[in-house]
């Protein structure tokens, strides 16, 4: 039975015909007899056999070298939580949609119908093959840890999650910027984290890395401070963030802090809190749609106050988008065999130098800003070579062309 109830503009974006957010589009030529025997069979077989030869060719003669699968069950779907495979698919579709629109990548949605974490590693390590990289999303935590790390083992392209690191990312590029604003040092700011999800812990696992000391960091979830007092012997990727020191609640942490990072609820920061944190606090209030402590609030309460937000409404939005397609655009081009932090932490200070100069408080740039393309990923290729993971040398100024190249490309492929 068709339903005929009227759609609101949301759900008539997605249904317009042809439905859904994707296409198939052939990059060669099929309008002669020649070309269909060249597209397909027998000239298909001499590629063929050169690739079983030499898998690298691969990259030479397939799409493999630009192409990314997104990866989901469903299991954690935006805010929306458990909705399962099928219904996960919308957002998978819009994720390859950012890859494409924002760096030239083709990408597939799959949505794999497995919560067991031994059954998704075997059925995404089986399809590896196809692809150039893997991008895991929506996959809930704890599972998402385990999932994530195994897959690298077995695999020699890059794998990332981005739930956990490209907001990683995207964190740690604002909060460069706004340690400078408020003149503060990365070593010795006191840091406040409401939420022990994927993301929040993966921001802090990766804060670690750029500087932070396990002793700045105070951690909540719904139970409150996760501190060494608590049974943390089942949870061990909460153990590792918990403190010693003697906060319970978000008040008493918040007392004297320099830096608030939520990935948790609504309206658990209020005016009162905030008037007790050091002078120019950082807030990254990033609860969506509705924050830790909404924009309007925080300004009113603390002209001093450097925030920023999940909602694409409000200024300084800290959007994965910054991140991951050029992340997975470098690791392509170089054939990396893994995303590390060394490429991540590129990424962030490269996302950081492009903060509008011109405007207040400005910490993160537009997702739109259209140098991402270019400063990005040669700053991230350059780390994967560094550190030995390229498996592809690229010259920096063959490389600025090829990516200048590419964004000429978008920018008439999408005005």
């Amino acid at each position: 039975m068709i339903d005929e109830t009227p759609l609101t503009p949301p759900m008539e974006y997605h249904a317009a015909n042809p439905a859904g957010k994707l296409s198939v589009v052939p990059t060669k030529p099929c309008t002669t007899p020649l070309e269909l025997a060249l597209a397909y069979t027998p000239g298909v077989a001499e590629p063929c056999l050169a690739i079983r030869n030499n898998p690298a060719d691969a990259y030479r003669f397939t799409g493999k070298g630009n192409s990314v699968a997104v990866i989901s069950n469903g299991t954690a779907v935006l805010g929306l939580g458990n909705l399962g495979a099928l219904a996960s698919k919308p957002v998978m579709e819009g994720k390859s949609v950012l890859f494409k629109r924002f760096a030239d990548i083709d990408s597939v949605d799959i949505e794999v119908d497995a919560t067991d974490p031994d059954r998704f590693v075997d059925v995404v390590s089986a399809i590896s093959p196809t692809f150039g990289g893997i991008n895991l999303e929506d996959i809930k935590a704890p599972e998402c840890f385990e999932i994530e790390n195994r897959l690298k083992e077995r695999l020699e392209i890059p794998v990332f999650h981005d739930d956990q690191h490209g907001t990683a990312v995207v964190i740690a590029s604002g909060l460069i910027n706004a340690l400078k604003i408020a003149e503060k040092s990365i070593r010795e700011v006191r840091i406040v984290v409401s939420g022990a999800g994927s993301a929040s812990l993966a921001a802090i696992k990766f804060l670690r890395y750029l500087g932070v000391r396990r002793e700045q960091v105070v951690v909540l979830d719904t139970k409150g401070v996760i501190h060494t007092g608590r049974d943390l012997s089942n949870d061990p990727y909460k153990a590792e963030v918990a403190t010693y020191l003697p906060f319970r609640t978000l008040a008493q942490a918040l007392e004297g802090a320099d830096v608030f990072i939520g990935v948790s609820a609504p309206g658990v920061v209020t005016p009162q809190m905030l008037n007790t944190m050091a002078s120019h606090p950082i807030v990254f209030a990033l609860a969506n749609p509705d924050p830790e402590i909404p924009h309007a609030v925080a300004r009113a309460s603390r002209p001093d106050v450097i925030v920023a937000a999940g909602r694409s409404d409000s200024p300084n939005q800290v959007n994965n988008v910054l991140a991951f397609p050029f992340l997975f655009r470098a690791a392509l081009d170089v054939r990396a065999t893994q995303v590390n932090f060394a490429m991540m932490a590129a990424a962030a200070k490269a996302i950081a130098s492009l903060a509008p100069q011109d405007e207040p408080d400005a910490i993160i740039p537009s997702a739109f800003d259209p140098r991402l393309l270019e400063t990005v990923p040669l700053a991230v290729a350059k780390a994967a070579r560094q550190t030995g993971v390229a498996r592809r040398d690229l010259h920096s100024g063959d490389y600025r062309k090829e990516l200048q190249m590419r964004r000429a490309k978008l920018d008439e492929m999408f005005g």
